[in-house]
């Protein structure tokens, strides 16, 4: 008889079928689903927009150096993070310190166990030299 002796958050004696995974099911939120705070981090890069980072979380942001980046022009970094599965999918956005919304674009090229590639490319008309603020997250797979 499971389920009978609550304990604030949970039970004591768990013997839900299934409870180690989830499958033909729809989660619903009233509210935000994401990583704790814990799980997120932050980190800047040192010297040129082309300056790999390293920051082993499953969220976070990346403030980007303040080198100048031609218009129409990419560039792209090493994200080096050890919850990075082969099997994962990493997620960017632009989140801040432009000047301007849309002036930028980024996106994920590539990778691996361990590292994702992250192009930023300017597609504004003109050279910008902004420390763009840049969020990712991993969607981890099994």
């Amino acid at each position: 008889m499971g389920n009978t002796k609550s304990i604030g958050v949970a039970y004591s004696d768990q013997d839900i079928s299934g409870a180690d995974t989830l499958s033909g099911a729809d989660i619903y939120a009233t509210d935000e689903i994401g990583y704790a705070a814990d799980a997120q981090g932050t980190v800047t890069q040192a010297t040129s927009k082309s300056t790999g980072v390293t920051l082993n979380k499953s969220a976070g942001q990346i403030t980007m150096n303040n080198a100048a980046l031609g218009a129409t022009t990419n560039v792209a970094f090493v994200l080096t993070n050890s919850v990075i599965s082969a099997k994962d999918v990493v997620i960017v956005n632009v989140a801040g310190g432009v000047a301007s919304n849309e002036t930028y674009n980024c996106w994920v090229s590539g990778h691996s166990a361990g590292s994702a590639t992250i192009v930023l490319r300017n597609i504004s008309g003109g050279s910008l030299s902004e420390a763009v603020v840049i969020n990712f997250a991993v969607i981890h797979c099994a």
